[in-house]
């Protein structure tokens, strides 16, 4: 009995003294905040910044010395609901959070967060910030209803092309006879109408891209080769004042894709660029990367499907009008005048179907769009 009761009174000692080894060892709380993954910025009354971590610092692009001591509306923009936000705190909220907040950094970069902000105890007007960033797979939760979208259109055109090309073609040949006979000033009645049924024909022609639902054939494409042949294609044609950078990451493996349709879905991006360029000329740069460890499940991918491979294009135009950034891969959404609004709505269709995706962001004077694909590797995708 007393050897038993010895005995358990060493393991309760041995326990004892772990777990004070465990506390001891403990990180102590700036340990802590400094690992956490998303940015942590301490903010006193005077909404001066006190504290960043290392976090804070990568998303601001700045080191905690310039960061601490400045005012928190000069680290954002100063409309900026984070700026709102703080005030409801100090007003007694204890915590407040709202989702989808768009910032703009000191250097002028958007971004998109979900943000807290709650109050120190004990500590009057002292708030404590906390961000996160939206994902790449939040921005691309959108992906999935443009590929729906671009389904009803399809229904759409294959209704049109039988129900208004077939007619357009009477109209049209009516019109040719008419012509024949046709005084002066009527001839330009005739060839108008001849003109608009083209012009309705070639929009439904367009519009039944989206009906191909045949299995995308992919092989391994060389992304640098497509893009090189998609700015070929635009300096010849209209891109004649606009200056072409290239970052291109030469040790890239291929694509898995399908060569015809990256090269449309990227010649649309950049004659959109071009498009957007002052009248004096501008700049398009044209980048590839890899950033490994994105894995999504997205439409045509095979469970969780990795997309290293980042192809954007980027130009200094006037961006994207506001108005339009939630709708803008939706058909029949365009901000150009004449514009369909099909060509954005086809390329999230195509890259969807590739297993891939679109993000953009946008701002006047920088517009960047990257598309995420899978690489190709022993003749499967990764």
């Amino acid at each position: 009995m007393t050897a038993g009761v010895t005995a358990g009174a060493a393991t309760a000692a041995a326990r004892k003294r772990k777990h004070q080894a465990a506390r001891d060892s403990a990180p102590d709380s700036d340990a802590i905040v400094r690992a956490l993954p998303d940015p942590v910025v301490l903010v006193d009354g005077d909404d001066i910044v006190r504290y960043v971590n290392p976090a804070a610092e990568q998303f601001f692009e700045a080191g905690a010395g310039i960061l601490r001591d400045r005012r928190l509306d000069q680290l954002v923009q100063f409309d900026s609901p984070l700026l709102a936000l703080v005030a409801k705190v100090r007003d007694g909220l204890a915590a407040v959070t709202e989702y989808g907040v768009d910032m703009l950094s000191p250097h002028r970069r958007a971004r998109t967060v979900d943000a807290q902000v709650t109050a120190i105890p004990d500590a009057a007007g002292w708030v404590l910030v906390g961000l996160r960033e939206r994902t790449i797979a939040q921005k691309l939760d959108r992906q999935l209803s443009y590929l729906g979208a671009g389904r009803s259109v399809a229904g759409i055109a294959a209704a049109l092309a039988h129900e208004v090309k077939n007619p357009l073609s009477g109209i049209r040949g009516a019109a040719q006879l008419l012509e024949q006979n046709a005084s002066l000033a009527d001839r330009e009645l005739t060839r108008l109408i001849t003109e608009e049924t083209d012009r309705i024909c070639r929009l439904v022609d367009r519009m039944e891209m989206f009906s191909n639902d045949h299995p995308v054939e992919r092989t391994p494409v060389n992304i640098h080769e497509v893009l090189d042949h998609v700015r070929r294609l635009v300096q010849s044609s209209f891109g004649g004042n606009v200056r072409f950078v290239e970052r291109y990451d030469p040790s890239l493996p291929p694509v898995f894709g399908n060569r015809d349709q990256l090269v449309q879905v990227l010649l649309n991006m950049v004659k959109n660029a071009a498009e957007a360029m002052p009248e004096g000329g501008g700049e398009i740069i044209l980048a590839t990367k890899f950033e490994p460890g994105l894995r999504l499940s997205l439409a045509g991918g095979n469970g969780r499907q990795r997309l290293p491979l980042v192809v954007s294009v980027r130009d200094n135009g006037g961006g994207v009008p506001e108005d339009l950034k939630a709708h803008l891969f939706d058909p029949f959404v365009s901000g150009k005048a004449g514009g369909t609004g099909l060509g954005l709505s086809l390329a999230a269709k195509i890259v969807a179907e590739h297993g891939g995706g679109i993000e953009f962001d946008s701002e006047p004077g920088r517009t960047e769009f990257r598309v995420l694909l899978p690489l190709h590797s022993d003749g499967e995708a990764v």
